[in-house]
């Protein structure tokens, strides 16, 4: 009996332990596992620049266990497009950083572009998993294309899960090294997830797409078989239109596996260039931009070319919510209005 009263204790133990907001570091396999509730909701991986060209949360799942980001090229999965390699999970980076593209760093990528940026991760500051919420804070540096730092990096995750939503609260501070830092006008930036299939726009029109090995496939018309992707901004933009626009926040919805998803990127009013520019294509790159708005207006705004002096910090603010059904334009709104000073 006293043997049955352990063994169910232990069984209870063990369940209690999977409550939460859960984070485990596997430093063999250079990733950081957040579980909700014990279920399976992402990863911090920094496999390095052998693999990747910069750390990424990936995957990264619904509340109902569905992959809102694409598998390949990490874990390709049939019916995926196959291109721009670069684009894995969710990550933060910059196209023009003192003339060195952070953005589209491949080791799949030849015979284009460049100078290179690559981002490596340096450290795990800090590890907490909670009841209600789990936090990580990392660092990493920008490297040129002779491997010195440009900028060195702070991120805070705060990760929250319920019973139909995921949320990633990610805040980033760049420091300036020895010299200053330009951010030039560039459409590539700034902080993207690249989609799973189902949460793409439809395409009716013939494309071409370009996989690692440089080959291009010439495709007449996409299958669209389940493909139930929309935007929608704060600004009541839909569609694809919202390309180069500016908004408070951002909403695609979409159907994954008979799960109704709703994926909104908040933009923060503390954040430089508020409110954000949308580089969101219906092909499943899904990025906000605030530092270019020359390139996003297509000229109708004026440059900013961002300066950070040597030695000074700016800090980016953002948060990502993942819901299970719908979420209202209100909602998300009010989420805008909390944040505002």
């Amino acid at each position: 009996m006293k043997k049955l009263i352990l063994y169910c204790c232990l069984i209870a133990s063990g369940a209690m332990a999977q409550k939460g907001v859960q984070l485990k570091h596997d430093e063999a396999q250079k990733r950081v596992e957040v579980t909700v509730d014990g279920k399976p909701f992402t990863a911090y991986i920094y496999p390095g620049p052998d693999v990747l060209k910069k750390p990424v949360l990936y995957p990264i799942r619904s509340a109902g266990g569905n992959f809102i980001t694409r598998g390949w090229p990490m874990d390709p999965r049939p019916g995926e497009r196959v291109d721009h390699p670069h684009h894995v999970g969710m990550w933060f980076n910059y196209g023009d950083v003192n003339g060195h593209d952070f953005w589209n760093n491949s080791n799949d990528v030849k015979g284009h572009g460049g100078p290179f940026g690559t981002i490596v991760h340096t450290g795990i500051k800090s590890m907490k998993s909670g009841k209600d919420q789990g936090e990580l804070t990392v660092t990493a540096d920008w490297l040129d294309k002779d491997g010195k730092p440009l900028l060195q990096e702070t991120t805070t995750f705060v990760f929250q899960g319920t019973a139909k939503d995921r949320t990633i609260r990610r805040t980033t501070t760049l420091k300036a090294l020895d010299k200053d830092v330009t951010f030039k006008d560039n459409k590539e930036g700034m902080i993207a997830i690249r989609l799973a299939r189902q949460l793409e726009h439809p395409s009716n029109k013939p494309e071409v797409f370009t996989d690692a090995s440089g080959v291009a496939t010439k495709v007449a018309q996409m299958d669209n078989a389940g493909v139930t992707g929309k935007y929608k901004s704060s600004e009541g933009i839909e569609g694809e239109k919202v390309w180069g626009t500016r908004a408070k926040w951002m909403n695609l919805t979409g159907v994954i596996n008979g799960e109704n998803v709703s994926v909104a990127i908040i933009d923060n009013p503390k954040n430089l260039g508020y409110p954000t520019y949308w580089h969101s294509r219906g092909y499943g790159l899904y990025a906000a931009n605030p530092l270019a708005p020359s390139i996003m207006s297509e000229g109708k705004d004026k440059a900013m070319n961002y300066i950070l002096p040597a030695g000074k910090s700016v800090t980016f603010r953002y948060q990502v919510l993942i819901t299970s059904g719908a979420v209202s334009d209100d909602a998300l709104s009010q989420r805008v209005a909390q944040l505002t000073p």
